[in-house]
């Protein structure tokens, strides 16, 4: 055979291959609900009501059952999220006031860039979280590999879902008086998704929601559906509590979550809906989970709804209430339906996921592992860490308030000025019983582990 008609018949047999493997490429959207509990989904033990939409992602996919948020609070698990670094390397390891110092590092490679990298568009709509989205001079979602950005202008001002205005790509839009900030943001969101899929793009469309984080705000319609069941508590509470007649749920924070989590099951609804219709279901990875454990602000009960699914501990500290999250999974002909998995990960585990998945190196900053074989159903070629460390600081001086480790079965958990302690999430998974007094070895080896992973905050 002539040689150049060897390699048009070598083209033409590999063309294919090369076409497959681009298109194998999955769409992303990654949904990350804000102060959610372990508990708070009914796929996961939730009684009170009920989430079809994402029980879906359970039901059609893989249920994670020890996956871990990047942190207790919001800014610092989302920097874990966005640079794959655990929370004894990040460079913000609690909430800062006025969100100054919350920016993204630009020296370092984030998840948006990676997408970008492998010629995604990419874009995020809701609450940021690490510093102003507005400002042009600053660090914000578009310098850091977002093609678009809808949401609020900051994490303080995600405190209430009426706010005056929004932000939409770097700049200030008004809303008009009554909007619930989170209708417009998923419309957003969807209409991204179709011009993504018209344009024949592969994208990432990340959408961190607000939802069922400070006030308890709903939409009208729905806060009166659960205010007729739960009228026994209606009375005006709440630190985020400014009322008036476009947030009445003020008056009953009980209705008002459960309004606020059937608006956002049904968001979810509306989006595996549109994957469907746009003919892209099956090449679209679907991740839903929580920055941080379940919260006690705006009136909202945990204790009522068994929030944290009976693990111990809230938001804002280090037992497992505070960092265990849901994590769902849903991939039609990669991942398998009705799949659970035990395997210990976290939010610094999805960068080198993602990177796996589209084909990128992994940044060097990143201290994850990719869990992607556990998405495909490959157990035997996981690779697990032989331990998760986790640290939450407070005050302008980012202080060590708590740490703890998750090794195995075990977990160490240390506040500031007291003993370690010790437990046995295998036999104990509600850390009711401290074993550091019969585990002396046990203790000095987390010990150990927390000095290693520990890396100074040049402000502490």
């Amino acid at each position: 055979m002539p040689m150049n008609k060897f390699y048009l018949t070598l083209f033409a047999l590999l063309f294919p291959l090369a076409v497959w493997a681009e298109a194998k490429k999955p769409n992303v959207i990654y949904i990350l609900a804000d102060d959610l509990g372990y508990g708070d989904l009914s796929c996961y033990g939730q009684k009170k009501f009920q989430t079809p939409n994402i029980d879906r992602l359970a039901k059609e996919g893989i249920k994670f059952t020890a996956h871990y948020s990047g942190n207790t609070v919001c800014s610092p698990s989302r920097a874990v999220l966005m640079t794959g670094q655990h929370s004894g390397h990040c460079y913000i390891r609690g909430n800062l006031s006025g969100e100054k110092g919350a920016a993204l590092d630009p020296k370092m490679t984030v998840l948006p860039e990676v997408f970008k990298a492998a010629g995604y568009r990419t874009g995020a709509f809701g609450k940021w979280g690490l510093g102003h989205t507005h400002l042009p001079s600053a660090p914000n979602p578009l310098s850091h590999g977002f093609d678009e950005f809808y949401g609020w202008k900051s994490q303080g001002i995600a405190h209430t879902y009426y706010p005056s205005t929004a932000v939409h790509n770097g700049k200030e839009v008004p809303l008009k008086k009554g909007t619930y900030l989170h209708i417009p943001l998923m419309e957003h969101a969807r209409d991204f998704i179709r011009r993504s899929v018209k344009d024949g793009k592969p994208f990432l469309c990340y959408i961190p929601t607000a939802i069922p984080h400070a006030a308890m705000h709903a939409p009208k319609e729905l806060h009166d559906k659960w205010r007729k069941k739960f009228s026994q508590f209606d009375a005006k509470v709440g630190k985020y509590g400014a009322g008036g007649e476009e947030c009445p749920d003020v008056q009953n924070p009980i209705a008002g979550f459960a309004a606020m989590m059937e608006h956002l099951d049904n968001e979810v609804g509306a989006i595996l809906t549109l994957l469907e219709e746009l003919k892209v279901d099956e090449n679209t990875l679907v991740m839903f989970t929580s920055d941080n454990g379940a919260h006690k602000e705006g009136g909202h009960d945990p204790n009522f709804w068994n929030s944290t699914g009976n693990l111990r501990g809230h938001k804002r500290d280090m037992h497992e209430g505070g960092i265990r999250a849901p994590m769902l999974a849903r991939w039609p002909g990669v991942i398998a339906p009705g799949k659970a998995t035990a395997h210990i990960s976290g939010f610094q585990d999805v960068l080198p996921t993602v990177c796996e998945l589209v084909g990128q190196p992994v940044p060097k900053q990143n201290d994850g592992i990719s869990f992607a074989p556990t998405l495909r159903g490959e157990a035997e070629k996981q690779q697990t860490h032989d331990y998760l460390y986790f640290e939450f600081c407070k005050g302008l001086k980012q202080k060590i308030f708590s740490q703890a480790v998750r090794m195995g079965d075990w977990k160490a958990y240390r506040q500031a000025g007291e003993p370690l302690e010790l437990f046995n999430l295998a036999k104990d998974p509600s850390e009711k019983r401290d074993l550091a007094e019969s585990e002396p070895d046990l203790v000095a080896k987390m010990e150990t582990v927390i000095k290693e992973a520990h890396q100074p905050l040049s402000t502490q």
